[in-house]
């Protein structure tokens, strides 16, 4: 028999069954709880167990920590009912208003941004809209049934396209073969919009953007979408790489700054080389922020990239530069050749 799951203080309930996440058992009921990496990585989905017994599989440290276990915190992304749940879960939303749907799109163009970055531009259906949000991304189908995520690089205003920049990972089967096989006009099926990582555009608070290599993706349709809109806030863009060559749009963040009103650029090299004639800042990208930033309560973060550096930046901005818990929003995903993000 499956679990009954109410959340707090919305009111919602769901059934999920015993081999479902609660996660996947409230988005089939309908209800979208604020989800990113659907790998216990980026903490976006954390929630109370205010009653219950849940299992909860493997998750980062930085995203579930002990103390939020002591409190009772769990990760919806990971945990499976074990008994009915009465569950504290914030942000609820009802589905529908942006479908999630299974589409092919058409290879328009690839171009090699990087020595190990490729932005794959992928035509859309005339025949069938396709809506997103900044900041979310989608599912590739693989043959074999398993599955690539990438976000959405360019702005939702721009919808007869999608964007993706792909790094390329040794062994990866996917990435490999956009670098080696893939083509221009190749059919690619995919499964989106998926997660609810973007700017809160409701509130007014000035925005830190920190992009760790090609999760300068998601930023980039942020950061477009600002601008389509119109938005007046203050915005910092922090983005880090190894090297110069990893700031694969370096340009364009920079025109940026004149573009948008209250606009900041600051890009940073973890592994400057002589030969990249550097002048910028070095060193962990998060560390800039908190260098520039020591006080940080009044501000939105906003970080995309791997699980370490988001499990860094969370934890020390909010211990050393006083920002809200509530207030860091993450997409952490990895670059490895199995199927997690």
């Amino acid at each position: 028999m499956p679990f009954q799951i109410s959340l707090e203080p919305g009111g919602q309930r769901f059934s999920a069954a015993e081999d479902q996440t609660i996660l996947e058992a409230a988005l089939a009921a309908g209800l979208v709880l604020p989800y990113g990496c659907r790998d216990g990585a980026c903490g976006a989905c954390k929630g109370k167990l205010i009653s219950g017994e849940v299992d909860l599989g493997t998750v980062s440290a930085g995203a579930l920590s002990d103390a939020d276990r002591a409190a009772g915190m769990t990760l919806f992304c990971r945990a499976h009912a074990r008994s009915d749940l009465v569950l504290e879960a914030r942000n609820v939303s009802r589905a529908g208003a942006i479908p999630v749907k299974k589409l092919p799109c058409r290879v328009q163009r690839l171009t090699r941004a990087a020595p190990d970055v490729m932005v794959i531009e992928a035509k859309l259906p005339a025949s069938e809209a396709f809506r997103f949000h900044a900041g979310q991304y989608v599912d590739f189908l693989l043959a074999d049934g398993r599955r690539r995520s990438f976000s959405i690089a360019n702005a939702p205003h721009q919808g007869d396209h999608m964007e993706l920049h792909v790094r390329l990972v040794p062994g990866g089967q996917f990435t490999e073969h956009v670098f080696s096989g893939l083509k221009e006009r190749d059919i690619l099926r995919f499964e989106g919009p998926l997660g609810s990582f973007g700017l809160h555009e409701d509130s007014a608070r000035p925005i830190v953007l920190i992009a760790g290599g090609t999760g300068f993706a998601p930023i980039k349709s942020i950061i477009e979408h600002a601008l389509h809109v119109g938005l007046t806030r203050p915005i910092t863009l922090y983005w880090g790489a190894r090297n110069r060559a990893g700031l694969y749009m370096d340009g364009l963040a920079r025109s940026w700054e004149s573009a948008l009103p209250d606009f900041r650029y600051i890009p940073v090299l973890s592994e400057a080389d002589p030969a990249d004639d550097w002048h910028g800042r070095s060193g962990l990208v998060h560390h800039a922020v908190i260098e520039d930033l020591p006080e940080l309560s009044a501000y939105e973060v906003y970080a995309c990239g791997a699980p370490a550096m988001i499990d860094a930046a969370r934890r020390d901005l909010i211990e050393r530069c006083g920002l809200g818990a509530d207030d860091f929003f993450a997409d952490a995903f990895t670059f490895a050749s199995d199927p997690a993000r």
